[in-house]
């Protein structure tokens, strides 16, 4: 088969070297791409954001399948394009992304639905907003609507952080918020492979949002992730199932939109049972980059076998894979362009490429707020945990930073 796979970020380097392992790809197309998929087959300078170019590349070239990475270009009906053009792809429509282009959808058919998830509210202005706030009282969560590559979140623990996000959210031009209670547990994202109301499950990861060491700083599109994880245990992984994503991917069957691709919950297990904080339409990012390594199965196959109702069975290894997201300086208020990185030769593990490109001297340089990640696999994950922060010490560049806990507070006492 040909494959083509649209992005250029973690998760699509993730995707493309997922699908470059299976027997059937035969060619690997990826649009744009970065240095790192450069490797595994063939960038096609067509910008993940051009559905005409992409729909035009993909005829031309004869591509069998198309796997799409980012939320936003699910967002802009790539795969209602492809499907009116005929050609094979693995996402949801345009009507069905809005399980995460709009957290106020989301929330909605959650509370028709009656999927577990925190109480909230919806406002259009900051006036009602903060009177809200000001009533419910801290901590609090202030969510903006749209998409926010993974930021546009703050888990306000004062009024007076709670009145800021609520200003910088209402100084962007019909904007709206979600306010939502702050649910108090641990954290996990449960990724399904989904085709209506079939749903194949992948193993858990967790991510880790906040920018600083011990959860502190502001939320970023996520800093490191690992899986397995060792709280999340089968019956609560089951129960995640049962209650959460089984029902979403049936309530948008019964809502006239139902989903295909891959189904991201992010999950947390509280005092009250396993509850929603939100729903993406797409593969997680940095969670691919330690899923997909441990899927010993044909990555390829099994998206063709859910979208064609095949029975799936996934095989797993029973190894702790373990990433760690290096970083722009100043990250996620700003990041870096042109700091050279150096050493990645040297590095005895996955180098997943982020944000990065090469420079007129040939040397690869960083190139957005986050920039590589490194992943290791190991028999546990205190294991991987050191073998992943030995690799990641190798990297030579002076525009990079990383969080130095990433799982630790899962490992064993």
């Amino acid at each position: 088969m040909k494959i083509l796979v649209v992005g250029k970020g973690g998760r699509e380097h993730a995707l493309a070297w997922a699908c470059h392992r299976s027997p059937l790809c035969t060619e690997l197309l990826m649009a744009p791409g970065n240095p790192g998929m450069a490797a595994l087959g063939e960038c096609v300078d067509v910008a993940d954001d051009d559905i005409d170019g992409l729909v035009k590349l993909a005829k031309e070239r004869q591509v069998d399948l198309t796997v799409v990475g980012p939320e936003a270009t699910l967002a802009l009906g790539i795969v209602d394009a492809f499907q009116a053009a005929g050609l094979k792809i693995f996402g949801p429509t345009k009507a069905a992304t809005q399980v995460e282009s709009s957290k106020d959808f989301a929330k909605r058919i959650m509370k028709k639905y009656n999927i577990p998830t925190a109480a909230y509210q919806t406002f259009d202005n900051e006036a009602d907003a903060w009177a809200y706030v000001q009533k419910q009282g801290a901590p609090i969560v202030i969510k903006e609507d749209g998409l926010k590559a993974g930021k546009g979140v703050t888990v306000a623990q004062t009024l007076d952080e709670a009145k800021k996000a609520l200003d910088i959210a209402f100084a962007i031009d019909n904007n709206r918020v979600v306010i939502e209670e702050c649910l108090v547990g641990f954290e996990f994202s449960l990724i399904s492979l989904v085709h209506g109301d079939r749903v194949i499950p992948l193993e858990v990861a967790q991510d880790h949002k906040p920018v600083g060491d011990g959860d502190t700083g502001a939320n970023t599109g996520g800093m490191g992730s690992y899986s397995p994880v060792k709280k999340i245990t089968p019956a609560l992984r089951q129960e995640a199932l049962d209650r959460i994503i089984l029902p979403m991917a049936q309530a948008l069957v019964d809502e006239g939109i139902p989903f295909t691709g891959f189904l991201y919950g992010g999950l947390m297990e509280t005092k009250d049972g396993v509850k929603t904080i939100e729903f993406n339409a797409r593969f997680g990012d940095p969670e691919a980059e330690v899923i997909l390594p441990r899927l010993k199965s044909d990555f390829v196959q099994a998206m063709l076998d859910v979208m064609e109702d095949r029975p799936v069975e996934l095989e797993w290894t029973n190894q702790v894979s373990h990433g760690v997201v290096l970083a722009s300086t100043n990250y996620p208020a700003s990041s870096t362009k042109g700091a050279v990185i150096e050493n990645l030769d040297q590095v005895d593990g996955l180098v997943f490429h982020m944000g990065t490109k090469t420079n007129e001297q040939g040397q690869l340089v960083t190139n957005g707020g986050r920039v590589l990640m490194i992943t290791t696999l190991a028999d546990t994950l205190e294991e991987a945990f050191k073998k992943t922060y030995q690799e990641v010490a190798k990297v030579k560049c002076s525009d990079l930073f990383y969080r130095h806990d990433i799982g630790r507070k899962d490992m064993d006492k």
